[in-house]
């Protein structure tokens, strides 16, 4: 990867960028990704957080425990209202990044789902792709 990847809310307010490669990315179909996303599932990539800076702004940030039990810090543009990471209280070392936030996608390609069993009915998951009711095994990590 020549340089980083760049991203940001729909507004322009927060920007950030990103200094490893992104390229498997994970659909999550709990029902708080589904809400806060206001679609099927959420798409997420998986960052160290020391790679990940934000550059431009400040987010907001809105905690719950998710169906996991882990408390989960959804950061957003307090502006706009766009996702743009969220970090569980329990795993500071990493950011899950909402990938559509990014302004480049391509080598990018969904390699899992998780939390299947709350997908909504009309949601198409490909069945070549590993898939998990719940969360990901800790042995499965992307």
């Amino acid at each position: 990867m020549s340089e980083p990847l760049t991203g940001g809310c729909l507004c322009g307010a927060v920007r950030y960028t990103v200094s490893v490669p992104v390229e498997k990315l994970v659909a999550c179909h709990c029902t708080d990704c589904q809400r806060i996303s206001g679609t099927g599932a959420s798409i997420n990539a998986i960052v160290p957080s020391s790679a990940f800076h934000i550059v431009k702004g400040q987010t907001k940030v809105f905690s719950k425990a998710a169906d996991s039990g882990n408390i989960l810090h959804r950061h957003f543009c307090g502006d706009c209202g766009c996702p743009i990471y969220s970090q569980r209280a329990n795993a500071p070392e990493v950011v899950v990044l909402k990938v559509g936030s990014l302004d480049r996608h391509e080598g990018m390609k969904t390699v899992m789902n998780i939390w299947t069993r709350s997908r909504r009915p009309w949601t198409v998951i490909d069945e070549t792709l590993e898939s998990f009711e719940m969360g990901r095994p800790a042995a499965r990590q992307v």
